[in-house]
């Protein structure tokens, strides 16, 4: 028996089934889930970092649905977000590194 704590996708439990084993689940509360969705960005976040694979951004995406959907804003409303702060500040295409603000 191999333990885990950690938020899993829907259809996990579905695919060990299928692979013969039995398993044991939980459904979270919101605040344990929401605790739980940190964990799994930071733990994509990680991922991606060792990795550089497209298919890590694909699950930080997925986990920023996930949190999104918590906290029942549209991702319209996140992109809007993003766009006015593109406006405001300016986003990063142009590579800037800063080295020094002098007074």
């Amino acid at each position: 028996m191999k333990k885990y704590d950690k938020l899993i996708r829907d259809r996990i439990p579905g695919i060990i089934k299928e692979s013969g084993k039995e398993y044991e689940v939980e459904v979270m509360d919101e605040v344990e889930y929401k605790s739980y969705l940190k964990k799994k960005l930071l733990e994509e976040v990680n991922e991606y970092i060792e990795s550089e694979e497209v298919e890590e951004l694909a699950d930080i995406l997925e986990v920023m649905y996930a949190i999104i959907d918590l906290k029942e804003v549209t991702l319209e409303e996140v992109d809007k977000i993003r766009s006015e702060k593109v406006e405001k500040r300016g986003g990063f295409k142009e590579r800037l590194k800063l080295l020094k603000v002098y007074d």
